[in-house]
């Protein structure tokens, strides 16, 4: 077959595209290129010359520091981590059990539950009535709980998107042979929902991944315990610990020597370390991202 062939307005809409499409990725890009060379360079250099793409003065000093903070630093990653990874998985079972039922034409409360987690979507109970909840009849304070069950086990547009997908990707006749066949509910979610909805799977669990780890409130609110953090909120703590070593009262009394730490620099050393993991994982999983979200997003 020969080539096709494009009329001169696509070949101007092809062309324009693609510059609108660079210069988003380059926008896109520029904050991370400059928060790593930012990190990269002597601190003196960045509060004299300010921030720049390229280390007008190379040093090391940011990560030198952090490096001398490995022990708290590397238990704070492993409490992410796993409070990640462990709230990943169990909120894509309790999301993609919740959203089957919902799914399913012939279950009678399907549009009551539907309107009860989209209800939730609404409204709340507010911050006290959660923490009083969570403390005091739940005691997760200073548990590891604490990181995992509160405001992100659970989140109702995940489930409704689940829905969506379930109801218009998946068709119901696969549902209805397996019946015929003899396979239990619990057997035709697992053989023929889960493998089919992959799409939406990674993409929900994506979002919440990310959620788990960039969150910070939850520790703010329930955990005093040190050894309870995760990498953000030590992260915030070592920031604020720096801020206060660089001030002139604390200088005053500790030695001159704590207001020349790199604390601008460190600033950045810290973003960059925070978002370092997700930069990693997030091209693997970027293929089924897109996918994900139109299908889910369809209205059901």
């Amino acid at each position: 077959m020969g080539s096709k062939l494009y009329t001169r307005g696509e070949r101007i809409f092809k062309w324009v595209s693609l510059v609108l499409l660079l210069v988003i990725c380059v926008a896109t890009l520029a904050p991370f290129v400059l928060i790593l060379a930012s990190s990269l360079t002597d601190e003196t250099t960045l509060i004299t010359y300010g921030y720049s793409f390229w280390p007008q003065k190379f040093s090391m000093d940011s990560y030198l520091y952090m490096w001398n903070q490995r022990k708290q630093i590397g238990r704070s990653y492993l409490t992410s981590l796993g409070i990640t990874a462990v709230g990943t998985v169990v909120s894509l079972l309790f999301t993609t059990m919740l959203a089957y039922p919902m799914s399913r034409k012939d279950f009678k409360y399907s549009n009551q539950l539907s309107f009860f987690v989209f209800f939730t979507m609404l409204f709340n109970g507010g911050i006290v009535s959660s923490y009083i909840m969570w403390t005091q009849i739940f005691h997760i304070k200073n548990t590891y709980f604490a990181l995992l069950l509160p405001n992100l086990l659970m989140n109702a547009m995940n489930i409704m998107l689940v829905r969506n997908y379930y109801k218009n990707s998946i068709p119901f006749e696969l549902v209805e042979a397996a019946e015929i066949d003899g396979a239990s509910e619990l057997k035709t979610f697992w053989k023929i929902m889960v493998p089919l909805s992959v799409p939406v799977n990674v993409t929900v669990g994506l979002f919440t991944g990310l959620a788990y780890w960039n969150d910070w409130i939850n520790a703010l609110y329930y955990v005093d315990d040190p050894v309870y953090y995760g990498i953000q909120n030590f992260l915030v703590r070592m920031m604020n610990n720096i801020q206060f070593l660089s001030s002139g009262n604390a200088a005053a009394m500790v030695g001159s020597g704590m207001a020349s730490l790199p604390s601008t620099g460190i600033r950045m050393a810290l973003a960059v370390v925070g978002v370092l993991p997700i930069v990693v994982i997030y091209p693997f999983l970027q293929k089924y991202l897109t996918k994900g979200v139109i299908m889910g997003a369809v209205k059901g």
